[in-house]
């Protein structure tokens, strides 16, 4: 099996080819552990759990973002080929690694971090589960920050400081979360220049998302919503 697989770093590079052996239930991951091992010691690359729990090994694969280790080879095998390389719209620190600062930077300008409502002496508030803002909160909760519907961003691509698709949904899961103090804060943050109403709504985020979650309709109603605030006087909590 050929193998191409980015080597380089933000100055440049090129794709340098490898002969990979091909073996029942391999993935991508395997592939790129094979290589490192066996042919390039000196290939660079992320990943930790293996299983799908910590996004930290998502690369380009075949020029479409992917955990690489819940990805079979079989699965995207083109002609016998493989092409490896690091996530889009991220800057290149050395091979298949990439900067994640950006992404987590993002993050946190949508306000991303959460503001207790109570402090650790006080009772815990009790949410009921079927509300409309926990449904909400928890359509979106399970984001691990792996990034792949950014590097799948078109938006992204053309407009770098867009705040992407993983800082919105995480702003849409806080604007639902009772217990956020500071949630009309976040409307207003994701409501500058460089958010939410941004979005074009071509679904890449949605169509990618290994968690099967759905930043695009996260993102719509967040525009909403911060529409309504804004036309209710902004600058107050929701």
């Amino acid at each position: 099996m050929d193998v191409a697989i980015w080597k380089g770093d933000g100055a440049g590079g090129q794709y340098e080819h490898f002969a990979v052996p091909a073996e029942d239930n391999q993935t991508i991951l395997d592939v790129v552990s094979w290589v490192q091992q066996n042919a390039d010691p000196t290939l660079s690359y992320r990943f930790a759990c293996r299983v799908g729990m910590c996004g930290s090994c998502a690369m380009m694969v075949n020029g479409t973002p992917r955990w690489t280790c819940r990805t079979h080879v079989k699965k995207v095998l083109k002609d016998g080929q493989l092409k490896v390389a690091p996530l889009n719209n991220l800057p290149v620190v050395k091979d298949l690694v990439v900067d994640m600062d950006p992404f987590f930077d993002k993050w946190i300008k949508a306000g991303g971090l959460h503001a207790p409502s109570k402090t650790r002496d006080d009772d815990i508030a009790a949410i009921a589960p079927d509300t409309d803002g926990r449904q909400n909160a928890n359509a979106g909760i399970e984001c691990i920050n792996c990034s792949v519907c950014y590097a799948a961003c078109d938006t992204v691509r053309s407009n770098p400081d867009y705040l992407g698709p993983a800082a919105l949904q995480r702003a849409w899961t806080i604007v639902n979360d009772e217990k956020h103090a500071a949630r009309g804060a976040v409307l207003d943050l994701v409501a500058q220049s460089d958010g939410c109403f941004n979005c074009h709504s071509m679904g890449s985020c949605t169509a990618h998302c290994p968690n099967d979650l759905d930043p695009m309709q996260a993102i719509a109603r967040l525009k909403r919503a911060a529409i309504k605030h804004q036309l209710a006087g902004g600058g107050r909590d929701a």
